[in-house]
This record gives C-alpha cells, sequence and structure tokens, in this order.
C-alpha cells in the first residue's frame, strides 16, 4: 500500500520514524558499546521489530478508514492479536534458535521499550499536529433534526 505525501498517515508515520530512528541510533551506539556484537545484533533487531510492529498498525488504520466501525474495530482486533501472535512466535524462534552470545537479549528488551516509547510519542505528538475533524454519524443528525423538529411543534 503506497500512501500519498499529504495523507494522515504518512504525516503520523513520518512524525513517528523521526524519533524513533533518533533514538535507535543512540541505542545502537550504546548497545554496540557497552554489549558488543551481541548488544548491536539485539538493538538492530529490535529497531526492526518495533518499526514493522507500528507500521502495520498505520497501515491498517489507513485500509480501515472508510470502513464501517464495526469492520474497523473487526479488523483492529484481527491486527492486534495477529501482531501478538506473531511477536511470540518470534521471540520463540529468537530464544530457541540463536545463542545469548548472538544477540543479547537485555539489550533487545530495553532498546524495544525505549523505541516503542518514542514511537508513541512521536506518533501523538503528529497526531495532535494534523487536527483531524470527525464527521458525526447519520444516526446523531437525524436524532438533531428530530428534536428540533419537536421543539418547533410545541
Amino acid at each position: 500500500m503506497k500512501l500519498s505525501d499529504s495523507s494522515d498517515e504518512a504525516n503520523l508515520i513520518r512524525g513517528a520514524l523521526i524519533p524513533t530512528f533518533a533514538v535507535g541510533i543512540l541505542g545502537i551506539i550504546l548497545a554496540t558499546v557497552i554489549r558488543g556484537r551481541a548488544g548491536l545484533f539485539g538493538a538492530l533487531l529490535a529497531q526492526l521489530v518495533v518499526v514493522m510492529y507500528f507500521t502495520v498498525h498505520i497501515m491498517v488504520s489507513s485500509i480501515s478508514r472508510k470502513l464501517d466501525p464495526m469492520t474497523t474495530f473487526a479488523l483492529a482486533m484481527f491486527s492486534y492479536f495477529a501482531k501478538i501472535a506473531l511477536l511470540g512466535l518470534f521471540l520463540w524462534a529468537l530464544t530457541r534458535f540463536t545463542s545469548r552470545t548472538t544477540i543479547d537479549r537485555a539489550t533487545f528488551g530495553l532498546v524495544s521499550i525505549a523505541l516503542t516509547v518514542a514511537w508513541l510519542g512521536g506518533e501523538i505528538r503528529s497526531f495532535l499536529k494534523l487536527q483531524i475533524h470527525l464527521p458525526l454519524p447519520e444516526i446523531r443528525k437525524r436524532t438533531q433534526e428530530k428534536s428540533q423538529e419537536s421543539q418547533e411543534n410545541e
């Protein structure tokens, strides 16, 4: 799915990626200095996982933009549970098929948390800048029109 440069999703991704990459670079440097090669791989893997996880979230929201609320909710719940299941499978495979000397688990966890905080902070900041106006549902409009008509009739 290609996002146009002016779309809300593109602005959200751009606003979230900048602080995430800044924190990621800092995390990679610190992890490499403190933990060596295993820290480097742990930090790089954390960067990849966090960026993929949250980018999927924004892509799902862009797909569901024009869908009705129930379908949007179902799609959001499906993507959430799918991401959790895949993340669990990934973490299982990571612990099962790699050694601690290859990928430092503590570095992976700490850098993942820092990147998550940076992503969410950037996404919230860029969302507040968007000033999105949400349309009222049709049901509310009809209810308001009926109440106005009943007040005029009295």
